[in-house]
């Protein structure tokens, strides 16, 4: 691995010819890969040359095939009321995830390099029993595949010679998961070269216990390892948002009793951190020993005050609001686990868009990047760490490991996000079992305490959805703040029998839909299944468990003590194709995002963004108006819009005036008009403000014979890192440029120039293409391509072609950015 060995060695030498060479972290991106199983794969002298050369983050079986067997399941998923087994097919994707895989590296570290040196490695996720070796020796073993953890492999080292073996063996076990999990190294890896004395991996931890908008105070506490009875001096300076100092305290002392090292600082007028305002400060420390610096460390954070107050809600900086949040899995669609920060925010962006404010970690810790975006762009969060305690969902889930691992796992997470200002909450766990076992409590307890203990600023919380066991057991009334999973119709009960005296929607809605498939007659309908393995974008489908959306945004504007919902889920994810899991392949994504599996929002998200989206205006229409045979049916038009009041013309002719009421759940936040006749042409809404004037208006056309393709990106410029992705929506037009939404045809993609081409999706729940080929067939019309850039400056050429179809070109630059060296956390 010539590429790794010559990018630690610049690095390295860099920072040592710079004179400050007291910690340094790097990633390790380039190793070889085989999905085989050796039996001296540890060892240094191991022959790894056939492998396959990857980088990371990589997930091995994002690229398929999709199969049936797959991790077929024979099981009865007891959260959703099943008694009996029956067959699952696509419950974690129907791709290839189960086995086992080996990754190998070499690390060039010199013996003068490692004078005086502590060496730990930092993984962000390993997918998952990750065994790790250095130099054919097991340096550590971490079994959860979604947590960060880290090992010092100082001892390991050869020093006496350059080259060090890096190797690690993951394994997936069959039944290991009830969604898609990825495998393989899929988040990042870290090399931390450090001095003796020094800052440990998450080694600060930073409240703020006085915040108002003339003064806050910071407390920082430092951890300082190998200082024995030496005096440590620590000068910290708090830097603004616009980088200026703001406070400063330079102290020493001894190290005493294992006890960190605690400054406390004032800054005044303090910029407060918000989703509307996410400002950002850092607490940058310069570690000193017998006058020698040893180390620095930033640790950057947010001021801003959370509370959660019985019978009002929550409260951020003394502002009440309710979260107006999702659910997401880890998963990025097309590009599987493989974490990538452009397309995390990608995501973020249309969420914000949306309006929604907070993102749950549904159910698992997220990467290290998500967390930061979250800082950054400003949304809340609730991390949540597990799906299982000690009794099983899965027959290989991680109730094997959850008495032994459980507190370290809590531990490293906590640990790793607690400086974060976007974490206001922290959930212990997702519809366990254990919330009916008598003695669940008592593992609540425990896991609660540890949350407490490591972080006492933030609320505790658990996705509960046995509303009955836990209002009688007392597992619900020990959790900081309650969290029901569905049971809209049960919330007023929790909160009459609940000492804590307010409810949150930890998981909410359900509501199923495919992107541009609407289905006759409209009705309100749960575990609604059709031939052709879709659910309705009218939106008034659902699961057998949950609800649509208007249930739960009622409760939030009714009742001060619900304190918002965290909706399943923004985003399609691959697996859990509900209601299609009963042996219905092949169906392999869900249907409950917001958004789909390509990227490409659903009429859904303008409903939710018709009320969470304070700032802008909405006006979208649904269905489309392209019925060829459906000539002289009803075919319902829905308004989602943030107006009163609209009025629908069909070729110019009135279909009169809706005004949202309270005659049901539906027409208080919706516009319908149920008895519009199809005929082809034109129809149009006009919205009226509150004072009857009209506002806005929005029209959709009768589609002709599709004409050309037409490709829409989302960024022109990338970073000429390697990593960049620009998102391509390609759709099917008419030479009027309507959109053609039965168009199916395939498309082909070429990339050339300074970039490559990286995946693509259309949403399609059934669709079985490879994401990573150069096609993929439309799917109502539409698709998403996904190219990245290459690591020099230039133009990125994308094609987009498809038989009987105008091509369609889009150039996207790709330039060189300055990024400055950061060693945060």
């Amino acid at each position: 691995m010539k590429t790794t060995k010559l990018i630690l060695f610049l690095y390295l030498f860099m920072y040592a010819a710079t004179g400050w060479a007291q910690r340094s972290q790097s990633l390790i991106e380039q190793w070889r890969f085989t999905r085989e199983d050796p039996a001296a794969a540890a060892g240094e002298h191991f022959n790894d040359s056939r492998w396959e050369a990857v980088t990371i983050p990589h997930d091995w079986a994002i690229y398929g095939p999709f199969d049936r067997n797959n991790d077929l399941q024979n099981v009865a998923v007891t959260q959703n009321f099943e008694r009996q087994a029956s067959v699952k097919t696509g419950r974690t994707g129907g791709l290839p995830y189960v086995g086992t895989g080996w990754y190998r590296t070499e690390l060039t570290l010199s013996p003068e390099q490692q004078e005086g040196k502590r060496a730990v490695l930092l993984f962000d996720g390993a997918m998952s029993e990750a065994r790790v070796y250095v130099n054919g020796q097991e340096a550590c073993f971490w079994p959860f595949g979604y947590n960060s953890f880290h090992c010092d492999i100082t001892e390991y080292l050869h020093t006496d010679k350059e080259v060090q073996t890096l190797a690690v063996r993951l394994e997936n076990k069959p039944q290991s998961s009830r969604w898609y999990p990825g495998a393989g190294l899929y988040r990042n890896v870290h090399l931390i070269l450090t001095d003796e004395v020094h800052v440990p991996v998450w080694g600060t931890y930073l409240t703020t216990p006085h915040v108002s908008s003339d003064l806050a105070s910071v407390r920082l506490q430092t951890r300082i390892e190998n200082a024995g009875d030496r005096e440590v001096r620590i000068l910290t300076e708090i830097l603004s948002p616009e980088g200026k100092v703001v406070a400063k305290k330079d102290d020493t002392r001894k190290i005493n009793h294992g006890k960190p090292f605690e400054q406390n600082f004032l800054v005044e007028a303090p910029q407060l951190w918000s989703p509307e305002s996410p400002a950002l400060y850092q607490a940058v420390s310069k570690v000193f020993v017998e006058e020698k610096q040893v180390d620095t460390y930033t640790t950057r954070f947010g001021i801003r005050h959370i509370e959660i107050i019985a019978d009002k809600g929550f409260y951020l900086n003394g502002q009440h609001r309710k979260f107006q949040g999702v659910c997401n899995h880890h998963d990025l669609g097309p590009l599987g686990a493989a974490i990538n920060t452009a397309a995390l925010r990608r995501q973020l962006t249309l969420l914000k868009d949306m309006g929604c404010d907070a993102i749950r970690t549904a159910h698992n810790m997220p990467a290290p990047e998500l967390v930061a975006l979250c800082d950054e762009m400003g949304f809340m969060m609730m991390i949540e760490p597990f799906d299982e305690w000690d009794i099983a969902k899965c027959a290989n889930g991680y109730h094997r490991y959850f008495n032994e691992w459980a507190e370290k796992d809590m531990v490293n997470m906590l640990h790793n996000y607690r400086n974060n200002p976007c974490v206001v909450m922290w959930s212990i766990g997702n519809e366990v079992p254990t919330q009916c076992s008598p003695e669940g409590y008592k593992v609540a307890s425990f896991l609660q305490d540890i949350c407490h203990r490591e972080d006492p600023t933030r609320p505790v919380t658990c996705g509960m959805d046995q509303v009955s066991c836990v209002l009688s057991n007392g597992f619900a009334a020990m959790i900081d703040v309650p969290g029901l999973n569905y049971r809209a119709h049960r919330y007023t009960e929790a909160y009459g029998k609940l000492p804590q005296n307010i409810v949150l929607g930890s998981e909410t809605a359900s509501t199923v839909s495919s992107r541009g498939v609407y289905k006759f007659p409209v009705e309100k309908k749960p575990d609604a299944k059709y031939d052709d393995h879709q659910s309705s974008s009218y939106d008034m489908e659902y699961c057998s468990w949950a609800n649509l959306p208007d249930d739960d945004f009622a409760l939030a504007d009714d009742y001060a003590w619900t304190i918002g919902q965290f909706v399943w889920t923004g985003f399609d994810y691959l697996g859990e194709p509900s209601p299609y899991d009963t042996d219905a392949w092949p169906n392999h994504s869900s249907l409950f995002g917001i958004i789909d599996l390509a990227s490409i929002p659903k009429d859904r998200y303008y409903l939710y963004r018709s009320l969470w989206n304070k700032n802008e205006t909405t006006l979208h229409i649904l269905p489309h108006w392209t019925w060829k045979g459906r000539e002289g049916e009803v075919t319902p038009v829905f308004a989602y819009t943030n107006y009163p009041e609209a009025e629908l013309f069909v070729n110019g002719k009135s279909q009169g005036k809706q005004k949202k009421n309270n005659n049901t759940l539906q027409h208080r936040y919706r516009l319908m008009w149920m008895d519009v006749v199809y005929e082809p042409g034109e129809i149009k809404v006009v919205a009226y403000d509150a004072q009857g004037k009209a506002a806005e208006e929005k029209t959709l056309r009768t589609a002709g014979k599709a004409d050309r393709l037409e490709v829409i990106v989302d960024r022109t410029e990338l970073s000429a890192d390697g990593k960049d992705l620009a998102y391509l929506t390609v759709r099917a037009v008419d030479k009027e440029g309507n959109l053609c939404p039965f168009d199916s045809r395939l498309v082909n993609f070429t990339v050339k120039g300074a970039g490559t081409y990286r995946a693509a999706a259309n949403g399609d729940p059934t669709s079985l293409d490879l994401f990573h080929l150069p096609r993929m067939p439309l799917f109502s019309g539409q698709l998403t391509a996904i190219v990245q850039a290459g690591t020099t400056e230039g133009t990125l050429l994308f094609e987009a072609k498809a038989k009987g179809l105008k091509t369609a070109k889009v150039e996207i630059k790709t330039k060189s950015q300055t990024v400055s060296s950061r060693h945060t956390r």
